[in-house]
């Protein structure tokens, strides 16, 4: 089956996951009467993992689940290759549903489409990093020569070249880390799972890692799903963020929308502390050009400064630090909007400008 680029590769649909032997009850409790994980704890002696989560991963994205402990990140990423059985609902693999996968049809899903990285890398003691890397390769029952020589590359695309006889025990925890991400690109799958893998770093170590997954994802073109619970970690490297709360999605969104736009209180605490110089587009508080015409007149514009749509906040504070005239958005080498002093300091501050309309993003 051929997959357009913009198709989605996982598609969650409705998937519910409630511990405990009422859970059938349980589910339907939360359906009519909206109780609380709290009530049915109580009430029917069940936990409740996940609610009704629904949400697609579209070709070559990173899509970051991100929530505090509890909140059912890990539970729902555990649904995609049927570690856990959903209460309710269904996972589609590429036009595909997982839960009807029989034994054999499943085993082959997990052993050649989805690759898995965890915080615990559960690499194998007594075996190389040469051969913790190209294990998956040796259970699908490649020639030695050739396992070696895929291994080779994995190793290499994460700049583990010349530790390929060393043991685990003889690595760092991040060389450990990129050791786990070799052995699931060397097994070439379609989707990665990622639950927390650089939670336990330190610092650099872990943007180091996060630096090096993101160019690997552009280069290989994987569609991954990744679990965490930074937010920072998932604004960094995330195409589209989904915050959970107590097994709800709670919103889906661009980290840009994520920020910008939090859909309840509980998403603006979340993202209070963030920074929007990195986030917040020229689009988002830009001025159509027309409108600030009428209000300021059609003028000389050749000595402002030019930004496009999509140029971020510390690009415009650079540019209106050193001019005194606002700055002038063009797209497609047409002007199409203006950025004035006003709307930037809104923009920093993550409010709008209420006093001037706002342009729709381009």
């Amino acid at each position: 089956m051929t997959i357009s680029p913009q198709e989605d590769v996982i598609r969650c649909e409705g998937i519910w996951k409630i511990f405990g032997q009422k859970s059938q009850k349980a589910m339907e409790a939360i359906r009519c009467e909206g109780l609380s994980k709290k009530d049915i704890r109580e009430r029917f002696d069940c936990v409740v993992g996940v609610q009704d989560a629904t949400f697609s991963v579209r070709r070559g994205e990173i899509f970051c689940i991100m929530g505090l402990s509890g909140s059912g990140k890990s539970t729902l990423i555990r649904h995609i290759n049927r570690l856990i059985e959903p209460t309710a609902g269904a996972v589609i693999i590429e036009g595909q549903n997982v839960n009807a996968m029989n034994p054999r049809d499943l085993r082959a899903l997990r052993a050649q489409r989805i690759g898995m990285v965890f915080q615990n890398m559960a690499l194998m003691p007594h075996r190389t990093v040469r051969e913790n890397v190209a294990f998956a390769l040796e259970v699908r029952g490649l020639p030695e020569d050739k396992r070696n020589a895929v291994a080779a590359q994995a190793i290499e695309a994460v700049d583990l070249t010349g530790w390929e006889k060393k043991y685990p025990d003889e690595l760092s925890g991040g060389m450990q880390q990129r050791v786990g991400l070799a052995r699931a690109i060397a097994a070439d799958p379609t989707i990665l799972l990622m639950d927390e893998p650089f939670s336990a770093l330190d610092p650099l170590i872990r943007k180091q890692l996060q630096t090096k997954f993101m160019e690997l994802s552009a280069e290989l073109h994987k569609t991954t799903l990744f679990i965490t619970h930074d937010l920072d970690e998932a604004i960094r490297i995330g195409d589209r963020i989904a915050i959970m709360k107590d097994g709800v999605l709670v919103q889906i969104g661009t980290p840009e929308q994520i920020v910008t736009e939090p859909a309840d209180d509980y998403v603006a605490e979340f993202v209070g502390g963030i920074s929007k110089l990195d986030l917040v587009t020229a689009a988002r508080i830009m001025q159509p050009l027309a409108q600030y015409n009428q209000s300021h007149g059609a003028g000389d514009v050749t000595a402002w400064p030019v930004a496009g749509p999509g140029d971020k906040l510390n690009t415009l504070v650079d540019l209106a630090v050193g001019s005194e005239h606002p700055i002038l958005i063009k797209a497609d080498g047409a002007a199409v909007g203006v950025v004035t002093r006003r709307a930037l300091l809104r923009g920093i501050q993550g409010r709008e400008d209420q006093s001037q309309p706002q342009a729709e993003a381009v």
